[in-house]
């Protein structure tokens, strides 16, 4: 018996972002039941499901969801505090002590919800977040039905979440219990750095995260003084101190991983860990350019983040100011060729932008695979008078072109607006936070 179908979704292509790289006209997705049934030519599926809605959208390409594998979805609210400052001026005398007044569970639901607007209606579909109080960004995820994977905090230092880290831990293990078996939300350790979390917690979280088989997020090599202090403090790098303590594995996301040398590179490649590269971040806090061409090339998988609001300003993957957006930053700065063809992807350039982006799906551990069958519904960005191709989309497309975004079935934009959160009441809250924070100088 087939499986019910209540759903036909017929755009003009389906880029499936598979093994075989396809991007298919005249076919649509059979949705039942939150789920895709079947990828089916149009004419075959309206046969066999003669009763399901038929949504057509002749002009767009329906893609998977982006995935933003790097975020601190709440600090929405400090978009803007301090610009232009670099990382650890920007951090010490400003960030932190911003969050030490403000920050609480009021502010984590506030701005995590005006995050969840802003990435759904620019086609991100799951997250990959480290910040305070994880367990609001995970209720708020799993009522609304967005796909994250939450961070489990990690300092050496009390802050208004934890008073050090056994505290963090066992805030951190209560919220993996809860959600373990959730089907959208999903956990993961995150000491935020290597220069914030001494070895004793780093070797509990390395324990944790054999036992539960839970990945670890965590800020690696962002600045050149974070390894110069590293070197004059532990007597060695940061990643070879990772490596010492037994946190260099698949398990690991090296967040930012700029300040990167050679050796470091094939480390990173045989120990089978990730890299987020934040390009935005990175440029407007003035840390470098993460070496992503090389770390591809050495079979390191690459994923991209745009880092929070407050040290990027969007939570944007298809920004439309085309000179600044994330994926094609981080696409023009991995792509190289004979002359002529240096900033756009061709051929093997192209194949390898989608292999990154099926990678950057495993990477987040919470979505459904590449293949087509099984996979949940998730973006339609509009691509009319672009080519049929993810490349176009990265390079062309803008937030401006998402049109209707689904999670696991459930519709959150529908032609262009946002259908699961109330835009204007969250935008009133983020307003009344920005006065606050103003006001108080």
């Amino acid at each position: 018996m087939s499986a019910p179908v209540d759903l036909l979704i017929a755009p003009r292509w389906i880029v499936t972002v598979d093994a075989d790289d396809r991007v298919l006209e005249g076919h649509a997705l059979a949705v039942g039941d939150g789920r895709i049934v079947a990828l089916e030519a149009l004419e075959t599926a309206r046969g066999r499901w003669p009763d399901a809605e038929l949504r057509s959208y002749p002009g767009h390409a329906l893609i998977p969801g982006l995935v933003n594998a790097h975020t601190h979805a709440a600090m929405s609210l400090l978009r803007g505090l301090a610009d232009d400052l670099p990382l650890m001026q920007w951090l010490e005398g400003h960030i932190w002590p911003a969050e030490g007044r403000w920050v609480d569970e009021q502010f984590i639901a506030d701005g995590t919800e005006l995050a969840l607007a802003e990435m759904l209606a620019g086609g991100t579909t799951c997250f990959n977040d480290m910040y305070f109080f994880p367990e609001v960004t995970a209720r708020l995820c799993a009522d609304l039905g967005m796909r994250a994977v939450v961070g489990m905090i990690l300092l050496d230092f009390p802050t208004q979440y934890a008073d050090g880290p056994d505290q963090y831990f066992e805030k951190g293990l209560a919220l993996h219990d809860r959600y373990r078996s959730h089907p959208l939300v999903r956990t993961a350790f995150a000491p935020h750095a290597p220069y914030t979390v001494s070895d004793g917690p780093l070797e509990r979280v390395r324990t944790y995260a054999d036992e539960l088989e839970v990945p670890i997020q965590m800020h690696v090599h962002e600045t050149r003084d974070e390894t110069e202090s590293a070197l004059a403090r532990h007597g060695e790098r940061p990643l070879a101190r990772l490596e010492r303590l037994g946190l260099l594995s698949p398990a690991l996301a090296a967040v930012h991983a700029v300040h990167l040398d050679d050796a470091e590179i094939e480390r990173l490649a045989r120990s089978g860990a990730h890299v987020v590269h934040c390009p935005e971040s990175n440029l407007k806090l003035a840390s470098g350019f993460c070496p992503a061409q090389a770390l591809h090339e050495a079979g390191v998988n690459v994923a991209i983040g745009t880092d929070g609001a407050a040290s990027n300003n969007d939570l944007d993957l298809l920004r439309g100011d085309a000179h600044r957006r994330p994926a094609r930053q981080g696409g023009f700065r991995q792509c190289r060729g004979p002359a002529g063809r240096d900033g756009a992807a061709h051929g093997d350039d192209q194949r390898r932008a989608r292999a990154r982006s099926r990678r950057r799906h495993r990477l987040a551990r919470a979505g459904q695979g590449s293949r087509s069958r099984g996979r949940r519904p998730a973006t339609a960005p509009h691509a009319a008078g672009v080519r049929a191709r993810l490349a176009a989309g990265r390079h062309a497309a803008g937030r401006q072109h998402v049109t209707d975004v689904w999670v696991a079935g459930h519709q959150h934009v529908r032609d262009r607006r946002l259908v699961t959160l109330a835009g204007d009441d969250v935008g009133a809250r983020a307003a009344a936070w920005r006065e606050r924070i103003a006001t108080a100088g």
